[in-house]
């Protein structure tokens, strides 16, 4: 109990003083920079002292949920589901922005529940500490993680100067790939929910227009989402309860509202991961989603997926 509580305190403590990095929301956190000293060798002692604690714990808690049955009061919603005439139906868990500290921890989620989920990566990022490569190298070995391309530089966060010269957009999508060896030409845009791929465009905002137009030239992939798992701010922690995002998830696939019927894309930033009680969260979803009979976790280089 003692050693659960010091290792709880020593996460709380470590989030609070974590660097300040992209987001890929437009009005985000515009600070950037270098990771202050003493990032990396954190970072590092976290990843050996606690993933495997985060693993047994992460079973323990779904032997738990199995035993109960149901989770976070969905009974009645999961009743009403099993009567879907569609089965199965698709779910694409993204986390966008790794590697960053957090990242570990969604690696291990996804290891203790046998799910499929996706990480849109940042070159700039792994090249930032030993450490947060070391949870690149995590990302790639693991075969339940699809590692896509997110940018090089986030656009340093200046969006529309970034988005205003297209062909440099490309080239930074395309250093991306190379340096950080994906193997999926599948980008989502910084800042940006935009659509293209197989004659189907969505675009949110004009100004990222023209650069997924050349990522579609050169045979890329551009993939936005459905739904959104925000992150505080300054806390940097899930801002929507669990119930809430299970529900959203539900009804754009009762409703029909997801860009592609029956598939639905979930995003979420690997910062947001830190704590432990942000990895519970991130772990009752994925409980709460997995009752569901006709529910399943896939990759989006398979988008969209038909039954």
């Amino acid at each position: 109990m003692k050693k659960a509580f010091n290792l709880g305190l020593f996460l709380g403590l470590l989030s609070v003083t974590s660097f300040a990095l992209q987001s890929c929301n437009e009005g985000g956190n515009k600070k950037t920079g270098s990771v202050p000293i003493g990032t990396v060798d954190s970072t590092k002692a976290i990843d050996e002292i606690d993933t495997d604690t985060v693993v047994k714990q992460i079973k323990k808690d779904s032997i738990e949920v199995k035993d109960k049955k149901s989770i976070l009061h969905h009974e009645v919603d999961t009743a009403k589901l099993l009567t879907d005439s569609v089965s199965p139906r698709y779910i694409y868990l993204t986390f966008d922005d790794g590697p960053l500290n957090g990242s570990q921890f969604i690696d291990s989620i996804a290891t203790a529940k046998n799910i499929k989920i996706n990480v849109f990566l940042i070159g700039k990022h792994d090249r930032m500490s030993k450490g947060l490569h070391k949870y690149y190298e995590r990302y790639m070995n693991n075969p339940l993680v699809d590692c896509y391309n997110h940018s090089f530089n986030h656009a340093n966060n200046k969006f529309t100067y970034f988005y205003s010269n297209a062909e440099s957009a490309y080239e930074d999508f395309d250093k991306n790939e190379k340096d950080l060896n994906l193997k999926h030409k599948i980008v989502r845009l910084p800042g940006r929910n935009i659509w293209y791929f197989a004659d189907r465009k969505r675009i949110d905002m004009q100004s990222g227009s023209s650069t997924a137009d050349l990522l579609y030239q050169n045979g890329y992939r551009s993939m936005g989402w459905d739904c959104e798992w925000k992150k505080g701010k300054p806390s940097g922690m899930p801002v929507e309860s669990v119930s809430f995002i299970y529900r959203q998830i539900n009804n754009r696939l009762r409703n029909g509202t997801s860009f592609s019927k029956n598939n639905v894309v979930l995003l979420m930033h690997d910062d947001m991961f830190q704590t432990r009680k942000a990895q519970k969260m991130l772990s009752d979803l994925i409980d709460s989603l997995k009752l569901h009979p006709n529910y399943e976790f896939a990759h989006m280089r398979d988008y969209p997926k038909q039954k």
